[in-house]
């Protein structure tokens, strides 16, 4: 097996335990708790699933569905309208029925995957959620993220954390992780020579990035004393780049320069 193949294989089981970690945990779930509201803007609880289970009804060969979408404040953009659109079409729905159509559609996407494994990241994927131009690579690496941060969005919603060190739990840190440099160099702007550290000691995790000469900012693991260090617990990591939770909700611990890690902790939301 080659090393793209090997990492593909990593994230189809990763993805697919985090499909099985999900229905687990809504499966325990009554009517009533579906309708809590999430960190996601207009989303419930049952809102949570329905996506999931559209997503990966389209992946397995599901039609796509068209429906109207009224004007609300969490619906923006071209991807928000999509989204929206296949919770709509499944508001009359029990959260049983949901699990049900996640289940099998996951059961029929996983044994595609087994049979046909795929081998290269770059090659087209049979089919992407609303025609999104990714990669087969993309596609693999985001599935996992996507799921796990929606079971993490219905355990905060029922009180009850947990689940943080799965194999997608740990995939989806290190997607973050990847993106710091384009937080300090882009969204901060921060000038030559700033640095700032991350540490999610309860992930195991930190990474250190710094702006260089030529104005980019990298991974550099050889800055001893950062211009600022922030520190994370796994949750507060999560929701501020998933963009869930404001940086005044979370408890990050800072030091050297608290300007700069204010500024770096409130551009960290990665996702729409």
């Amino acid at each position: 097996m080659t090393d793209d193949a090997a990492r593909l294989a990593r994230h189809v089981d990763a993805w697919h335990g985090a499909c099985r970690d999900f229905v687990a945990l809504a499966r325990t779930l009554d009517e009533q708790q579906g309708d809590l509201p999430t960190d996601l803007a207009g989303w419930s609880v049952r809102d949570n699933v329905a996506h999931t289970a559209h997503l990966e009804a389209v992946l397995a060969g599901a039609p796509e569905e068209t429906i109207d979408v009224p004007d609300a404040p969490h619906v923006t953009g071209l991807m928000g309208h999509y989204t929206e659109q296949g919770v709509l079409a499944r508001r009359e729905r029990s959260l049983a029925q949901l699990l049900d159509e996640l289940e099998d559609a996951v059961a029929r996407r996983y044994e595609v995957l087994r049979r046909e494994p795929p081998s290269d990241p770059s090659a087209t994927p049979p089919r992407t959620p609303g025609g999104v131009p990714w990669d087969t690579g993309t596609l693999l690496s985001n599935r996992p993220v996507d799921v796990w941060m929606h079971e993490q969005d219905v355990r905060r919603a029922i009180g009850r954390p947990g689940n943080l060190d799965s194999p997608a739990a740990r995939h989806t840190i290190g997607v973050f992780g990847r993106a710091l440099p384009m937080v300090l160099g882009k969204r901060v702007a921060a000038p030559v020579g700033t640095s700032v550290r991350v540490e999610v000691p309860e992930a195991g995790r930190s990474w250190t990035v710094a702006v260089g000469e030529d104005g980019r900012a990298a991974f550099d693991e050889e800055t001893t004393e950062p211009t600022a260090q922030v520190t994370l617990g796994s949750e507060d990591f999560i929701v501020l780049a998933g963009g869930r939770r404001p940086v005044a909700r979370t408890n990050p611990e800072v030091t050297g320069d608290r300007e700069l890690a204010t500024r770096f902790l409130e551009a960290m939301a990665l996702t729409p």
